[in-house]
């Protein structure tokens, strides 16, 4: 026998039990993301840069930005990018300049070898995206009902934290 729900009502321990899921899932998925790059640059045979340093590059590609622009585009913790962005500074894959206008404030961009890592990681990415969609593994209409609903939770959960005290 089945309890049907009114209209306009949901199931709320459902939704709460599949929220769950999603979360760890997001979660696992970023960690198995960083498996799988520090996989390929253990394949391609560089060992000094780690996962997290390798997508950094990745995200900042040709652009010029500050740690704070980096932050603010929420790909990363402060202490996090701050850390990292010395250490590839440090091992010759980015630049440094401090800014004119704000002599507190470092530009960073990519050097040749940062560029080259940029490139490792943007290939291993064409590589996935063709193998998931060549193997019907996700359609186009599914990469994009993905990052429609992610969308959604990452506008919900940033107005959490503007207007939530």
């Amino acid at each position: 026998m089945s309890i049907e729900m009114p209209i306009g009502q949901t199931d709320h321990k459902g939704f709460m039990t599949g929220y769950l899921e999603a979360l760890a899932l997001v979660e696992r998925l970023h960690r198995l993301l960083l498996d799988v790059i520090k996989d390929e640059f253990e394949r391609v045979g560089v060992l000094e840069i780690n996962a997290v340093q390798a997508l950094l590059l990745f995200n900042i590609g040709d652009n010029e930005v500050t740690a704070g622009e980096l932050k603010t585009r929420g790909y990363y913790q402060g202490s996090n990018v701050s850390y990292n962005l010395k250490k590839l500074v440090e091992m010759g894959y980015m630049h440094h300049q401090r800014c004119e206008i704000d002599r507190r404030s470092v530009r960073v961009r990519l050097t040749q070898s940062g560029r080259e890592i940029r490139d490792v990681v943007s290939g291993l990415f064409e590589r996935h995206a063709e193998g998931l969609e060549g193997k019907n593994v996700i359609s186009l209409e599914g990469i994009e009902d993905i990052t429609t609903s992610l969308k959604r939770v990452e506008r919900y959960w940033t107005d959490q934290i503007r207007y939530i005290y």
